[in-house]
């Protein structure tokens, strides 16, 4: 398909299917073209500026808080977020998922406050899954969506007892492409590609119904980035004829750069700002890979890098403070487990260390949460509605958090000698990253492994672990092995062997996996993101130059 407006040219390199023909419409496409046009150019310059940041913290610098903006933002007590729309005052509890039919009727039914329906860490960006997503979405603010289960028959419909989640979108983070779309024969964002097509089709829709565009932007490395995503709004909003404000949005606060930056993101956003998010997993990546050549700061088992961590504990006062003193919301971070229903003894105890988390989060001034599971939205909001009373806390502003360091953002925990890296964790990551790789490779972007709901975010931190242990050349300190290039891909050899021989590894791309991961683990530079190396398998149809195996690779 071609779609041509004055100077701009877009193109779907992909077979037209239900779901691409209804949502990529040439009205759609010019809105996307129109996106690309204006905004394509800075998104790649910002990038490029990342990659700059990098090779200085390669070099032994650290983040630090930005000089330029001191006193025009961070002591400019002037200026405030826009106040909460009436529809999303009260985000005591928020449920993410992917964007397939049947996870999105049971997100909006969960008893949810949200449902963040998800283009990024738990969404693999097939061709299929991007097209029929953005359908679903539209169908579910046009109260039409349903899901019939082909295998029993079971049918799948939206509650109507007026208490529907209230649906928020995350796109794909800014360093992620469209590579199904060009514009002027250049590889479309997937950032500008999601939020484009979900803003076109549905804004209209939900201002009739008194509301609008909310969304969850991931990934960001600064204010400058923030800045973009605030004039793609402005452009946005009056290519359509809606008032601005009309699209929401909260910022995931999940890179270690960004925290150093919180006040200036939300100055940047503040028209459009409904608050900052803990995204503790994606964080604790990015304070690895950015930190990735530093001997002094490499972290121990992921076990070991809970919320209690100081550096956590400093980026959770901080965020709290920075948003209720800017008059917007600071939201809690994700409950990853899942029920274990085999074993209640270990369930019961899972679950109480979800209560004890999220008192955590509401007791430091959180004005929501995020949990994986249906089952656990009830035991996040009882605990927000015994001590959260009313809607939400934004009129507290913590004094402790104006005062977190820039060593304190820092600080890693400090573990016994022979308990922070083991032989287990190490092999407990390998797995993790092994496993995770080979869904989405098959189009799936969160699993249940290990009673954990694992997204890209879970699986990022024990790659960019195991690729900084056996750099620095460490040892597991209960048996004193290095770690080495042939250690890890011996790993991935045996678990990928032990998968392979199991009854359901017809179909499976256990093989591909296994070679893609021995590669990102033992590779002399880190890969910046696991999707990165893994998005031209499943692209529908390949550039020239980027054409990839599936299947066939004998050995790692």
């Amino acid at each position: 398909m071609n779609v041509s407006i004055p100077n701009v040219k877009v193109e779907v390199h992909a077979p037209i299917c239900s779901a691409a023909a209804e949502m990529c419409t040439p009205e759609a496409l010019r809105f996307i073209g129109f996106l690309n046009n204006q905004f394509n150019d800075r998104r790649l310059a910002l990038l490029s500026a990342r990659e700059s940041r990098s090779f200085e913290y390669d070099g032994g610098a650290l983040p630090q808080y930005p000089l330029e903006t001191a006193q025009t933002v961070r002591a400019n007590n002037s200026w405030r977020c826009a106040p909460p729309p009436a529809d999303i005052a009260d985000r005591r509890v928020e449920i993410t998922g992917p964007v397939d039919r049947k996870m999105v009727i049971n997100g909006l039914n969960s008893g949810a406050s949200t449902y963040m329906a998800d283009f990024e860490d738990s969404s693999a960006p097939t061709w299929s899954v991007v097209t029929e997503g953005q359908r679903n979405l539209r169908d579910a603010v046009n109260g039409t969506i349903s899901f019939t289960n082909p295998a029993n028959g079971k049918v799948y419909a939206p509650r109507t007892d007026g208490k529907l989640a209230t649906l928020l979108v995350r796109p794909r983070g800014w360093h992620l492409d469209e590579s199904h779309v060009t514009v002027n024969n250049k590889v479309c964002s997937g950032s500008l590609f999601d939020f484009g097509i979900y803003f076109f089709h549905n804004v209209h829709n939900l201002v009739k119904k008194g509301s609008g565009t909310y969304f969850y932007l991931p990934k960001l490395e600064g204010y400058l980035e923030a800045r973009l995503w605030n004039d793609v709004f402005v452009a946005a909003q009056d290519y359509l004829g809606v008032p601005r404000g009309t699209i929401r949005a909260t910022i995931l606060l999940e890179t270690i750069t960004a925290a150093f930056e919180m006040e200036e993101i939300l100055y940047e956003i503040r028209e459009h700002s409904i608050g900052l998010n803990c995204g503790r997993w994606d964080y604790i990546f990015s304070y690895i890979k950015k930190l990735k050549y530093h001997s002094d700061r490499i972290t121990p088992d992921r076990a070991h890098l809970t919320m209690q961590s100081p550096f956590m504990e400093a980026y959770v006062k901080k965020l709290i403070h920075t948003c209720h003193k800017r008059g917007t919301f600071a939201m809690g971070g994700m409950a990853a487990t899942i029920p274990i229903k085999n074993d209640p003894a270990a369930n019961a105890k899972a679950m109480d260390d979800v209560k004890k988390d999220k008192l955590r989060e509401v007791s430091a001034g959180h004005d929501g949460t995020w949990v994986a599971h249906p089952a656990l939205v009830k035991i996040a909001r009882d605990i927000f509605d015994k001590h959260m009373s009313s809607p939400n806390q934004i009129s507290l502003v913590p004094v402790e958090g104006g005062e977190v360091t820039e060593e304190q953002l820092l600080e890693l925990p400090k573990v016994p000698h022979g308990k922070a890296i083991t032989s287990s964790g190490l092999k407990h990551g390998v797995e993790i990253v092994l496993a995770y790789s080979e869904a989405w490779l098959r189009g799936i972007g969160c699993i249940p492994l290990n009673h954990k709901m694992e997204d890209a975010a879970t699986a990022e931190i024990s790659r960019a672990q195991i690729w900084s242990w056996q750099y620095h050349g460490v040892q597991t300190q209960d048996d004193n092995q290095t770690i080495t290039k042939e250690r890890i891909k011996a790993l991935v050899s045996h678990e990928v062997a032990r998968q392979q021989a199991k009854k359901d590894a017809r179909g499976r791309k256990w093989l591909l996996a296994g070679k893609l991961v021995a590669d990102m683990l033992t590779k002399d530079k880190l890969d910046n993101f696991l999707t990165s190396v893994c998005y031209p398998h499943v692209l529908t149809t390949a550039y020239e130059g980027t054409t990839v195996p599936e299947e066939g690779w004998s050995k790692l």
